[in-house]
């Protein structure tokens, strides 16, 4: 787990654009955390969630804010871990292969979510504790690249 946290503090820039250190973190975590069929971004544009980088198949690309995993966590302001997704009351399925999902709120420095980290696999109950502390780690890492491009978001 620090290692790869210090791998995406080492790969994140304050200098370079959040859409370049988004799409590197996607790249990273797919490559280096096994059994994950997507992993992406879900930025707050006027009021709904738009599609931002990812890895993986074709996505949805607007999220109403309290529908669906990604919604729901906007909505509350908290992780959202699926260990079955056919479980979760209103589950947008971009991917009918998707069994599981954990999704993780972003903040700005006034901590209003701003973006979410969503993260799938084709495995039931692939997200677990260990997991979701793990996300959540590298949620506050990725925090710091979308806070110089609020304004953008």
């Amino acid at each position: 787990m620090e290692l790869l946290i210090k791998q995406l503090e080492e790969l994140i820039s304050p200098n370079e654009w959040f859409v370049t250190n988004l799409s590197n973190a996607s790249a990273l975590l797919m490559d280096a955390i096994d059994d994950l069929s997507w992993v992406g971004f879900y930025m707050m544009r006027a009021g709904e969630l738009v599609l931002g980088p990812f890895q993986g198949k074709i996505a949805c690309t607007h999220i109403k804010v309290g529908k669906g995993a990604c919604g729901v966590c906007v909505q509350g302001d908290q992780t959202i871990l699926i260990e079955d997704v056919t479980t979760f009351p209103g589950y947008i399925a971009c991917d009918a292969e998707a069994k599981s999902e954990i999704v993780v709120p972003l903040h700005d420095e006034e901590g209003k979510v701003i973006a979410v980290l969503d993260v799938d696999s084709n495995s039931l109950g692939r997200f677990g504790d260990k997991e979701q502390e793990l996300f959540e780690a590298l949620g506050k890492v990725l925090e710091k690249s979308l806070w110089s491009e609020k304004a953008d978001v």
